[in-house]
């Protein structure tokens, strides 16, 4: 389990993973500020926008402190490992994290933290219930993998969610410390869902649009990998 962090004075945390993202930090960061804007207005709450960096070679980390983020580095490669070192990191009471591709709207996550305010250890996003734009998300992950994953995941952990995948979500930072998260791959999505549900904390779900990434090279992801990487994770905590 790691230690909180005590300094920085802050509420909220918006934490991003980035690997080479230089196309996509300026706008990132600037919907990131919006949303802690309208999270200040709303709530009463200040923020600060943590970049974690998994080993940029692009000037990614140059240009998210030129606009105003703070950076911390993570030598361990992985989507899973940049968010759990980027939490260990946070100063902030509550942490929204999402994918610093564009894809997610930060400001859909204000909600996220009024239902944590309200009560709630984990607040995901639901791609389904608020939009998916067009070519935003391929066939085969909308319509199989997805609610495949997820029903198995709600069948065998009863975690209630819809979206079990989804990248942006907000955690209290205690909750996350709670669940020693450990996975450093793509399976880390499914792994915080789990781990929240067998700690019986308070699982919400608001909606959460998903548009198409600014990136103008291939995505991270690779679809039958990493969704086999989930399924494999999920039958190896259902054997236990």
């Amino acid at each position: 389990m790691f230690a909180l962090p005590e300094e920085g004075g802050v509420d909220v945390s918006i934490v991003m993973p980035c690997l080479d993202e230089v196309q996509c930090l300026p706008h990132c960061i600037a919907n990131a500020q919006d949303a802690l804007d309208q999270i200040a207005a709303e709530y009463g709450l200040t923020g600060e926008i943590l970049v974690a960096d998994n080993g940029s070679t692009d000037g990614s980390q140059a240009l998210a402190l030129s606009l105003g983020a703070r950076v911390v580095p993570v030598a361990e490669k992985g989507y899973g490992a940049a968010l759990i070192g980027g939490c260990r990191g946070a100063y902030g009471s509550y942490i929204l994290m999402g994918d610093c591709d564009g894809s997610y709207d930060f400001t859909d996550g204000v909600k996220m933290i009024g239902r944590l305010l309200d009560g709630a250890d984990l607040c995901m996003g639901s791609r389904f219930k608020g939009g998916i734009g067009p070519g935003a998300m391929p066939w085969k992950n909308r319509y199989i993998g997805n609610p495949a994953l997820t029903a198995i995941l709600n069948l065998f952990f009863r975690a209630g969610v819809e979206d079990a995948h989804c990248g942006l979500r907000a955690i209290r930072r205690e909750a996350c410390a709670r669940l020693n998260l450990q996975s450093s791959g793509m399976e880390f999505a499914s792994e915080m869902i789990i781990k929240a549900s067998l700690h019986r904390l308070r699982i919400d779900e608001v909606p959460a649009t998903l548009s198409p990434d600014l990136r103008m090279r291939a995505p991270h992801l690779r679809p039958w990998r990493d969704g086999w990487r989930h399924l494999r994770y999920l039958f190896m905590l259902t054997a236990r």
